[in-house]
């Protein structure tokens, strides 16, 4: 008799142990989860965003929204890479830091992940290692923060709530292969392909349009596209064995991302076949500032008068202004996409906008604010051809400053130049590649002699890191390199150019200081300051006082009196002075600080204060072939927040040897009253003039745009009393309102009207 099985005799134990045996053993030589394994992937899509105070829009507390509940990632085991991976699921191309400690607040709720190891390269967080959804031993005291690079991916909403789907088929990057051998950058025509896996996939072109191409073009930076000769290509890619992963291409032409247009691709690892078509071939037309003619034009040709980038530190970005009744002026945020900014970008000569941004990102502007509500189609010549509304007071601030990052060709220009040494890699000693006669390159040095401010700044630009904070002169602190040689000096850059070898510079090497120690540096930051000087005031505020001579001893030992007061009959007498007020706004992104630390600043006991500037202002007064008759300057005896907008704290105060800046958002008064706010006019005879005021003019400390600290207006001086007229930005008037505010009546022959 065969022997039954005790629990076979109980027909509900059987049942049970059927269902939960099979779990328990599964259960048993399944692999913990904790630090090993990944979150398995779900349907429902995730969200994430940046929370938290105080921050600024592209760092915080990052939160996940998963099964309907917003959380936090714990710190434990956070890293850059696990930042990047999360920056880029907010949009941002990667990660500069990231934060532990709940640095931007604790956070409530859930606790989502915990012990997060990426490698950087995964497209989502759920792909990382970790020890699954909720599973955490953390508090919120341990919440992790990002900090995002300020620049966004191209097809993501600039939103700050991301709706996150992790697509394989999903079109990143685009490029144009040349089939002809060439060095000259930027490729403008050639097979278009696109990032696969880690290679490269070509796209079939049957049923392609020239729409397809102008999306095209748009991304890789070109304005315009043109007629390709398809039978060469037809002959030079028959030889070739190519790998289609998409086709059906059907653009409109508006689109700035070819991921944006319908297309259909290759499911799963499979490349098809291209039956009737080949390799779709495009040709593109640079705008002005990229084309060839014996290289790069050095000079940065215009292509409109009416519209303008500020305030970016690459070409290609910037705050939107655009020209009216021949004045410069801003345009307001209000319904700013990313088809109204593809429009300005194209006019100005590049491609498609990359990111259409709103809320002052690249600085608030100064003036009038022109347009509101711009809408655009995409296919307009000119922003002036969309629809826009005019501006009230009530409907728009400067703190709602439309701005743009437009798509530009990839010209290299970073592979001759790195930086060395330094502790980040925003900062270090320059290292720039210079190509020897036989072709090869060996890197070099770049003479510290004469490097400055302007020059840092295209080498930053040149770098892809934003602006630069300091240009340095020795670099002997950063000595981590065997590179020993000096390969240029004499470099001198009007700041604006593309790369340092645009720059004028010794054709052979002449430096008085060879040593590697004192070779070129520079610090680089994603932000910077931008000083303008409020010109309204200086024409409302302006009048002339006969000063006692014996009030004027302090003036006269930090020379603010012109140079006959010397041998004035002290104390008797006067000096004419014309007087009036300064009020400096930080309209940029990044707190104007002294160049100088406080150890070094300068006690000036007859006045009682620190100069921790020695020249912060210049004060001329010029005839009308810009000679100066008169001038004055001003040592910056107390940067300090005046006045700020609302909702902006100040943080620098002059008063007990306190720190010294403008922070952003606020200004710096320096009444009429005080001294040295004037210009000694004692020996000047009745006339016009033209008053000028330069804001920062050795370029001691870095700012994003030096083309507005100068300000001038028309002066006239009968012998009694004195006007200002037209007082402006040296940069708000178009180029005929200039030239006839330097023609003012009277100004050519130097008489009074």
């Amino acid at each position: 008799m065969k022997t039954s099985r005790w629990w076979q005799r109980f027909p509900i134990i059987s049942f049970l142990l059927g269902v939960w045996l099979p779990a328990w053993i599964m259960a048993q030589t399944t692999p913990p989860t904790q630090g090993t394994t990944s979150p398995k992937p779900q349907n429902d899509r995730l969200q994430f965003r940046l929370v938290g105070y105080p921050r600024k829009h592209n760092e915080g507390r990052i939160e996940v929204f998963y099964k309907g509940e917003w959380g936090t990632i714990c710190d434990d085991d956070f890293s850059l890479s696990n930042a990047n991976v999360l920056c880029r699921q907010l949009g941002f191309v990667s990660a500069t830091g990231w934060t532990h400690s709940a640095k931007y607040g604790k956070g409530l709720g859930k606790i989502w992940l915990d012990n997060v190891q990426c490698n950087g390269g995964e497209k989502s967080i759920e792909l990382c290692k970790s020890r699954g959804w909720g599973n955490s031993d953390c508090t919120h005291d341990e919440d992790a923060g990002v900090i995002c690079k300020d620049e966004r991916l191209p097809g993501f909403v600039d939103s700050n709530v991301i709706d996150v789907q992790v697509d394989e088929d999903r079109v990143e990057e685009v490029r144009l292969r040349s089939v002809v051998p060439t060095k000259k950058m930027p490729v403008t025509e050639g097979v278009v392909e696109i990032k696969y896996k880690d290679g490269w996939a070509q796209i079939c072109d049957v049923g392609w349009t020239p729409k397809n191409t102008r999306v095209i073009c748009g991304m890789l930076g070109f304005p315009h596209e043109r007629k390709v000769n398809k039978n060469f290509y037809k002959l030079n890619t028959e030889r070739q064995k190519h790998q289609y992963r998409l086709h059906s291409v059907a653009c409109v032409g508006t689109e700035v991302h070819l991921a944006a247009c319908p297309l259909e691709s290759n499911k799963g690892n499979a490349t098809g076949s291209c039956d009737g078509g080949m390799p779709a071939v495009v040709s593109c037309v640079p705008g002005p500032q990229y084309v060839q003619n014996n290289g790069l034009k050095k000079k940065q040709l215009k292509t409109t008068s009416t519209v303008r980038l500020k305030g970016g530190a690459k070409l290609g970005e910037g705050r939107v202004e655009v020209l009216k009744n021949n004045e410069w002026g801003t345009v307001c945020d209000d319904r700013w996409t990313l088809l109204s900014a593809s429009v300005v970008c194209r006019e100005l000569g590049f491609g498609s906008a990359k990111e259409a941004l709103t809320g002052a990102r690249m600085g608030e502007g100064m003036g009038p604010i022109h347009m509101n509500e711009v809408q655009c189609l995409g296919t307009e010549k000119s922003m002036w051809n969309c629809g826009f509304k005019n501006i009230t007071s009530e409907d728009c601030q400067h703190l709602e400053d439309a701005a743009v990052r437009c798509n530009t060709p990839y010209m290299a220009l970073e592979n001759s130049i790195r930086l060395t040494g330094g502790r980040t890699r925003y900062e270090g000693r320059v290292e720039v590649l210079s190509t020897e006669a036989n072709g090869t390159g060996s890197w070099g040095l770049i003479c510290g002699g004469a490097w400055g401010t302007k020059e840092a700044m295209v080498a930053c630009r040149q770098l892809g890191l934003g602006y630069a904070n300091n240009g340095l002169q020795e670099t002997w602190y950063w000595d981590s390199s065997n590179v020993t040689e000096m390969v240029m000096s004499g470099v001198k850059c009007t700041g604006s150019e593309m790369s340092l070898s645009h720059c004028h510079h010794h054709r052979t090497i002449s430096c008085q200081k060879t040593a590697a120690k004192f070779s070129a540096g520079v610090i680089c930051s994603e932000t910077a300051s931008d000083l303008v000087l409020n010109a309204p005031l200086v024409q409302q505020s302006v009048y002339i006082e006969d000063r006692p001579l014996h009030m004027l001893y302090c003036a006269a030992e930090e020379n603010c009196l012109s140079k006959s007061a010397a041998s004035a009959n002290w104390p008797y007498g006067h000096r004419r002075l014309l007087r009036f007020s300064s009020q400096i706004h930080n309209i940029g992104r990044a707190d104007f600080r002294p160049k100088a630390g406080r150890h070094s600043w300068v006690w000036h006991a007859c006045h009682g204060h620190y100069h921790s500037m020695d020249i912060f202002t210049h004060y001329d007064l010029l005839s009308s072939n810009g000679t100066k008759v008169a001038e004055g300057h001003k040592a910056s005896f107390c940067l300090e927040d005046t006045e700020c907008h609302e909702g902006i704290s100040k943080r620098y105060e002059c008063a007990n040897f306190g720190e010294q800046g403008i922070t952003v958002g606020c200004w710096d008064l320096y009444r009429h009253d005080i001294d040295c706010q004037w210009i000694d006019i004692t020996d000047i005879k009745p006339g016009n003039y033209i008053l000028q005021i330069v804001i920062n003019p050795n370029f001691e400390v870095a700012e994003s745009d030096f083309t507005n600290n100068a300000m001038k207006c028309n002066c006239k001086y009968d012998g009694h009393r004195i006007w200002l007229h037209n007082c402006h930005m040296g940069d708000a008037f178009s180029e005929e309102a200039e030239r006839k505010f330097e023609k003012y009546p009277g100004q050519l022959n130097n008489q009074i009207s």
